[in-house]
Formats: structure tokens, sequence, C-alpha cells
């Protein structure tokens, strides 16, 4: 294991709030896009995550009153367009590499989202946990809008299963953006608060994911993300081995004796 807490990244903000890691973007001023160096950033970082000792949940907040307006049009778009195809690929690649990087991180992510949150702004609230949005929030999936598919970084495969086909077909083909109150009755965003509360509600949220069993946390997002490929049967079967490993935690034996006590029990993680 390996401690992340003070860690000094170049291309967003850092920040912990007890066991909880807050990422912002930090270009505000243009809505926070994203550029090549940031993506690797992120995708490194959250790779980094599995082995983090000190990090038991992740906030991935908004900046300036705006979550992401996704990559930047002068310097990942422009550039693209001068690229061969296996400069594409490799790009493709990566920012697929980050969305990967994200599921597999063993940590709860929740999402802040306040403001734009279009692109790959859009696709990095979908890849995480749970996801908190202001009734200002605006989120588009608007790739077909500047001449591409909709299917960038798992959007095909993630979105259905979070808000429908038919919802997401509409979207995605569309380009279109889904307010708030959409998100929220889709179940894309889990909460609709107020701005002002929006950052401290979602760590609220994480630090209460971060004090309780926390291994078994990182077990319940690996088989939230594996049963999407498995039969009924393979699932049953993986749940069931997967909660025998959890049975042999000292949280379950401390929550066992809690209750007998009366006590609420004290998670460790362990």
């Amino acid at each position: 294991m390996k401690s992340m807490a003070s860690l000094t990244p170049a291309h967003f903000i850092w920040e912990m709030r007890g066991d909880v890691a807050v990422i912002r973007l930090n270009r505000p001023e243009r809505k926070n896009p994203l550029t090549f160096e940031s993506y690797a950033e992120l995708r490194d970082t959250f790779r980094d995550l599995v082995y983090a000792s000190d990090v038991h949940a992740v906030v991935f907040t908004s900046n300036g009153d705006n979550f992401c307006s996704g990559g930047d049009v002068h310097e990942i778009i422009g550039p693209l367009v001068g690229k061969d195809m296996k400069g594409l690929l490799e790009f493709t690649r990566m920012t697929g590499d980050l969305v990967k990087a994200m599921l597999n991180c063993g940590k709860p992510i929740i999402a802040a989202v306040d403001g734009i949150c279009v692109g790959a702004g859009a696709i990095i609230a979908m890849s995480s946990d749970i996801r908190f949005a202001t009734p200002r929030t605006s989120t588009a999936f608007l790739f077909t809008r500047v001449g591409l598919a909709g299917c960038d970084m798992g959007a095909c495969a993630m979105l259905p299963r979070i808000i429908g086909q038919g919802r997401a077909a509409d979207l995605l083909y569309s380009g279109r953006s889904m307010s708030a109150e959409e998100g929220l009755q889709w179940g894309f965003y889990n909460q609709v608060v107020e701005p002002e509360s929006l950052e401290e509600d979602a760590i609220a949220y994480a630090t209460r994911l971060a004090n309780g069993p926390t291994f078994a946390h990182s077990i319940t997002k690996t088989q939230l993300n594996q049963e999407w490929s498995m039969s009924l049967e393979q699932a049953i079967e993986s749940e069931a081995q997967a909660q025998a490993i959890c049975m042999q935690t000292n949280d379950f034996a401390r929550a066992y004796h809690a209750f007998v006590a009366k006590q609420k029990p004290e998670f460790k993680g362990d």
C-alpha cells in the first residue's frame, strides 16, 4: 500500500478532507476543459488509488460554478485533426483508460456536478458511483455535435445501464443537454442540491462511506462493474464468493459484537 494524501498534481487540484480525496479541475476561467496532460495525470492518479491506504473515498467536484467543458478545443480537438490513425487511437485509448481506472480504483467516487458538464466531463460524471447535481447543472454527451459518434469512452455501454436504452439513445444521438431535473428523474443524478451546499453535501456523503467498511465497499464496487458481463447464475456465484471473503474480515466480526452490545460498530477496513 502507499500514501497519497500528500499528492501534488500538476494539472488538477487535490485536497484531503479526512480520508476523502477531493479532486477539481483547475481552469475555471474556461469552464475546466481537459488537456492531454490532465487526462493522463487523472488516469495515473486513479490507477494509483488502488494502492492508497489513506484514501477511502473520492469526491470529483466542480470549480468556479462549472464541472468540466470536455476536451479543450484548442489543446485537444485542434491537434487531433492533424493526427494519423495511430496517434488518434493512442488518444482514444488513453481517454478510455481514465474510465477504466475510475471503475477499477477500488474507492467509491462521488461526482459533485455544478454548471456545465459536457463531453468528457459528462463521461467523468457517468463513471462515478454517485452523482450530485445542482438545479443549474447542464449535462450533455455532445460528441455528435462535433462530428463524432456517441460511443465515446464507454458511453454506449454505461449510459443505457444507468438511464435506459431509449433515454441514452436520445442523448447520444442528439447531443442535447439533460437538465438536472431530467437527470434526477432518470436516475443519472442521485440528488439535486443547492450550489452553496453541493461540495459539502458530497464530502459528507463520501465521509460516511470512508467511515464504513471500506474493504467491503471495494468489493461492492468490483461486483457492480464485473456483473455487467455475467449471467445471473454467474453473478449469484460471484457474489457468494465475494460475501464469503467479506465474512472473514475483522469489520464483519466488529459489526456483530457491536450489535450484540447495542453499540455502533467502528469499521477499520480490515
